[in-house]
């Protein structure tokens, strides 16, 4: 079965979602950034969602998860909770 492994960062605004980012891009750890913004409950581990398989997630999400390019900052992406900013580590 496929699976996959990310991590996001998830916040109200898009324009959160944009700082963050561009923050990402002058080097700050996801991590640390994910510990401090995120409102999800994977802040705790540092924005990692763990294991992922179809179904499992929203699909805006699953989206980027299953086809977009690995290990790159994809994002703002909207869904009912908020604005997440997505980084894809591992998929089979």
């Amino acid at each position: 079965m496929r699976s996959a492994m990310a991590k996001h960062i998830l916040v109200k605004t898009k324009a959160e979602a944009e700082v963050l980012k561009e923050r990402l891009a002058n080097g700050e750890p996801f991590a640390r950034l994910a510990r401090r913004f995120s409102m999800c409950p994977s802040r705790k581990r540092d924005g990692d969602l763990g294991e992922i398989y179809p179904g499992q997630l929203v699909r805006p999400i699953e989206q980027v998860i299953f086809k977009k390019a690995l290990l790159q900052v994809h994002g703002p992406i909207k869904t009912q909770f908020g604005y997440h900013l997505v980084v894809v580590y591992f998929r089979n």
